[in-house]
């Protein structure tokens, strides 16, 4: 299921200090992970990001939902859920 364009979607945004991992970077948002893979994160089988992201949110206490972006820290693809962001980026 395709979704609207995130309102983020080709911006660089500041992941909340607190945020297991990625604390504190810079995160190029291209969009909803939904839209980048046409699956939720919960279905990507085997894909890197969603297996680190699925970690990451266990540790974190994160929702289990899709409101999942992806993105990048640096030249590497990252999942972030929405909540990760600081305030303010488009919540």
């Amino acid at each position: 299921m395709i979704r609207k364009p995130h309102p983020l979607a080709g911006q660089t945004v500041t992941i909340r200090a607190d945020a297991v991992d990625l604390g504190g970077q810079q995160y190029r948002v291209e969009d909803w992970w939904q839209n980048v893979a046409g699956i939720s994160w919960m279905d990507a089988e085997g894909n890197p990001a969603a297996l680190t992201y699925a970690i990451r949110s266990a540790i974190a206490g994160l929702p289990t939902d899709n409101e999942v972006l992806y993105g990048k820290v640096g030249s590497f693809g990252h999942l972030v859920h929405v909540s990760e962001l600081e305030t303010g980026a488009g919540q």
